[in-house]
């Protein structure tokens, strides 16, 4: 592939690095909505992780290819010449320990880059993470128990230990935290904040403001067994043969395939007891870091607070 535009005029100088389940698509796409800010047409290339790294998180992108190299991810953003904000989306880029290094290869990549950091309510978030690997089958223990053995989904929520590699790096004045309860509550507000900080319109209001983009549904179609036909849908291989495949067929496969589990039916008060000891202290250390409070987490800060 070859890149014919400058490349200092194409590179990307924003990013939104997540964190997962807190409206990051929404976000990308709201954006990407305004004139002033081209956003990459794959919200998550993931160049800034290493092959290895890629292939474990995600494999799908890994197949994608963007780690191949700097001139292929710059594809992305060879119709972006002009527009004075370049972006992209990686929740995967705030994932220590397990994701180590990001910060700093974004810092030898833009220098004068910047950032988005959204979040919400650390337990909220933490069940939503349980609830998508649950969905692609990729976790089978009971909420309670995945909780107790695997640290990943707290880390993730660990927002002061995931934001402070970049404040050390590009300064306060470079990184942008809000809340998705903020955006929530008022998203042209939120929105003319972020544009303001962008240095484009703020008054702009974006036409996909009404949509939220990539919410778990209530009742989850949810992987059989091992999972391995839901992994071959998600597949590179599957996007090649999947149009080819009779539609009864594709239908037959996603019945045999899945099963149907009703969030709501699913208990998750011992998980809210255990992780909120757990993670107030984790909250209290970002209030610390970004000197505001966080009160509209009414999960965390529930009884006894």
């Amino acid at each position: 592939m070859t890149v014919t535009a400058d490349t200092d005029a194409i590179k990307p100088n924003l990013f939104i690095l997540g964190a997962m389940k807190c409206g990051t698509t929404s976000l990308h796409a709201y954006l990407a909505d305004h004139p002033a800010i081209f956003m990459s047409a794959v919200k998550e290339p993931t160049y800034f992780l290493d092959r290895a790294t890629l292939r474990e998180m995600w494999p799908e992108r890994e197949e994608s290819g963007f780690w191949r190299g700097e001139e292929y991810y710059l594809e992305l953003f060879k119709d972006a010449a002009g527009y004075p904000v370049r972006g992209e989306t990686g929740t995967n880029y705030t994932k220590l320990p397990r994701v180590p290094d990001v910060s700093r290869r974004i810092a030898d990549f833009s220098p004068d880059a910047r950032f988005i950091y959204i979040m919400r309510d650390p337990i909220k978030r933490t069940i939503s993470h349980y609830w998508h690997d649950f969905r692609r089958g990729e976790e089978k223990r009971d909420i309670l128990t995945a909780f107790r053995q695997e640290p990943h989904y707290r880390e993730v929520s660990h927002y002061a230990m995931q934001l402070k590699p970049y404040l050390d790096l590009f300064g306060r004045d470079r990184v942008k935290a809000l809340t998705l309860e903020a955006l929530n509550a008022d998203p042209e507000a939120a929105l003319s904040g972020l544009f303001e900080w962008l240095g484009v319109d703020p008054a702009y209001v974006p036409p996909s403001l009404s949509t939220r983009k990539h919410v778990t549904p209530q009742k989850l179609r949810v992987a059989r067994g091992s999972g391995a036909l839901e992994r071959f849908r998600r597949s590179g291989l599957w996007d090649r043969v999947g149009p080819k495949v009779p539609r009864w067929l594709r239908k037959t496969g996603r019945r045999l395939s899945q099963r149907e589990v009703d969030r709501e039916a699913v208990s998750t008060a011992q998980a809210v007891e255990y992780l909120r000891p757990l993670q107030r202290p984790e909250a209290d250390a970002l209030a610390k870091l970004l000197g505001r409070n966080f009160d509209e987490w009414t999960t965390l800060y529930g009884p006894g607070s």
